[in-house]
């Protein structure tokens, strides 16, 4: 197994990213899961990249590939947190990244978005779904 504490590995090649792309979900829940798992991608790409407002490639790709996962969750809007899902939709080499910018940007998003941080904790408690 690859280890890389602290780093985001290209899935793919940056050449072969997908064009950016916008997302917007119905449903305030996922809406609101969606600006918190960006915002911890943006908070990691600036604190690691050195980017201001545009994400690198790497990141870019992780958030592309996050915001795919998301609109597919079978659980819609009963999605409980990634970590407390039965299913586990993430590649393995993927879900290893959204844990490497989740362990860097979660203490930050304290400070710098203290409400989205107390909701997505109390998130944490929701119970799953049945299958």
């Amino acid at each position: 197994m690859n280890r890389h504490v602290g780093k985001i590995i290209p899935a793919v090649p940056a050449s072969a990213a997908p064009e950016i792309k916008t997302v917007h979900f119905a449903d305030g829940r996922l809406a609101r899961e969606w600006k918190t798992v960006e915002l911890m991608i943006n908070c990691y790409c600036r604190g690691h990249h050195d980017t201001d407002e545009v994400l690198c490639p790497e990141c870019q790709q992780l958030h592309d590939y996050a915001a795919v996962r998301l609109e597919r969750c079978r659980f819609g809007v009963e999605k409980p947190t990634c970590a407390q899902c039965p299913v586990h939709c993430y590649q393995k080499v993927r879900r290893e990244q959204v844990k490497v910018v989740m362990r860097y940007a979660g203490p930050r998003m304290l400070w710098q978005h203290p409400v989205l941080s107390l909701i997505h904790w109390l998130d944490g408690y929701r119970k799953a779904p049945e299958i």
